[in-house]
């Protein structure tokens, strides 16, 4: 699964692992996450991710 970074803070959502702490359980595709997450740590729009290569 592919992993992406904040642009902002360089936090990594990792599907495999989800954010657990926002009801985003392990599995979901980055793709997937509701249009109002935000980044855990900066809470930015997830318009401020990019994939990691």
């Amino acid at each position: 699964m592919k992993k992406y970074i904040c642009d902002i803070c360089g936090y990594i959502y990792d599907p495999e692992m989800g954010d657990v702490d926002n009801n985003i359980k392990p599995g979901m595709k980055f793709e997937d996450l509701p249009c109002n997450w935000i980044c855990p740590i900066c809470n930015f729009e997830k318009e401020n991710f990019s994939l990691l290569l």
